[in-house]
């Protein structure tokens, strides 16, 4: 089936032309007639699935329908709850695309930055509005947010959601909704917590599970390689030399870490950018931008902004640290290999790390490639980077500053004599 071959509107199927999108995915395939039909769905799907598709275009379609059948607007009709700034800011420019040219307008809700200007636009109609559960709170507590006509209600990325603590906040959010409306429930990921939610919330549901057995897209290429820890920047640095033109998204630990890996990256004179929870709202999406636009290709970044990190072409993710958790993995290797592009996922793993690396292998129920380093190549990655260069230059430097010192001690001694 093809998308011009759906019940929704001219405009809408223009646009999805212009976008490159001929065949729905899997999961729009199966999500779009239910949620055109009204339904409540339940849908686990892998990351890079065009999940955000999968509700928006139907979303759109049924308030282009109720705008041209009324005269004026009477607030907001469709509330997506996401985790993070950067998948707000995400999911609105995917809606705001798929809705030119309608009647449809679409709006982004998140903290870090200043409400005022906020509440002015809230004020001017929004018909979809896009929101973190902080700041969204924040306005429905000074009565400058009114969701008591919301029809449709759509949660996504629900297990991030609740990873970040916020099924009290999901809980309390349904005080402000009429009990009478759809809700959208999406996540990669289900275990017992998360179906407790989803059918506290949701009305005899259209189930949906693609892929249930695999939650790695299969346009992913893994590999593993052992490294110990402090060789891994080298390692880091060759293959950011060697694919240059490459966009490159590193995932480590901590937010410490990524500073550290881009102090090593730039010691180098290799540019990189950090993503991370210090980041202020400015420099995340000056961040983002440089990356997308592919004016840096490379990105060191924390699990916390693995679900809102969605730039096209990501050539390859390298785990610098393996995750905490192993459901993480499929977070940040879901960031390549999206669509119908082909993507790789390099592990770097230390000998502390082996076994969380069982436990991810565990989770995928199957095993990672390993890529063999021999012991020259090995030694031989470390020779050459240009850092070892850096250290030596340093240490030759120093030591001739001593030497210089110490001849100058002498002459003075000898003139004391």
């Amino acid at each position: 089936m093809k998308f011009q071959d759906y019940p929704i509107g001219p405009e809408i199927k223009k646009n999805i032309a212009r976008l490159g999108f001929k065949r729905p995915t899997d999961i729009q395939y199966k999500s779009i007639p239910h949620v055109l039909k009204g339904e409540d769905v339940l849908a686990i799907a892998q990351t890079g699935t065009g999940k955000t598709a999968a509700f928006a275009i139907p979303i759109i379609h049924h308030l282009q329908e109720r705008k041209l059948n009324q005269r004026r607007p009477d607030g907001i009709k469709c509330l997506v709850m996401v985790p993070t700034r950067e998948l707000a800011i995400q999911i609105t420019e995917v809606i705001e695309e798929l809705a030119k040219m309608t009647r449809v307008n679409t709006y982004g809700l998140y903290g870090g930055v200043e409400q005022d200007p906020q509440i002015t636009k809230l004020q001017g109609g929004i018909d979809i509005l896009v929101s973190t559960p902080g700041r969204m709170f924040d306005l429905v507590s000074q009565k400058h947010l009114d969701l008591h006509r919301v029809e449709i209600l759509v949660l996504d990325e629900a297990d991030h959601m609740l990873d970040l603590g916020f099924i009290v906040d999901i809980r309390d959010l349904m005080r402000f909704l009429p009990k009478k409306r759809q809700t959208l429930f999406f996540s990669a990921t289900i275990d017992d917590k998360i179906k407790k939610l989803a059918y506290s919330l949701v009305q005899k549901p259209i189930r949906i599970q693609i892929s249930p057995k695999d939650p790695v897209s299969k346009n992913v290429d893994h590999s593993v390689s052992y490294i110990e820890m402090d060789d891994k920047r080298f390692f880091l640095e060759r293959l950011i030399t060697e694919y240059s033109e490459t966009k490159i998204l590193v995932f480590v630990r901590t937010k410490v870490r990524a500073e550290r890996v881009h102090k090593a990256m730039e010691r180098v004179n290799i540019k990189t950018l950090t993503m991370h929870g210090d980041k202020d709202q400015g420099d995340r999406l000056d961040v983002m931008n440089q990356f997308k636009s592919g004016a840096v290709n490379v990105l060191i970044a924390t699990d916390v902004s693995a679900r809102g990190i969605d730039i096209p072409d990501v050539g390859y993710v390298v785990n610098y640290d393996l995750p905490d958790q192993a459901e993480n993995y499929v977070h940040r290797v879901g960031r390549t290999g999206r669509g119908k592009n082909r993507g790789f996922a390099i592990s770097f793993c230390s000998k502390e790390e082996v076994p969380i690396l069982k436990e991810i292998q565990s989770f995928l129920n199957s095993e990672i490639k390993v890529n063999k380093i021999e012991k020259s190549d090995y030694a031989e990655t470390l020779d050459f980077s240009e850092e070892q260069s850096y250290d030596i230059k340093a240490l030759m430097q120093e030591a001739e500053t001593f030497f210089e010192s110490k001849k100058k001690k002498g002459k003075k001694g000898k003139g004391r004599k």
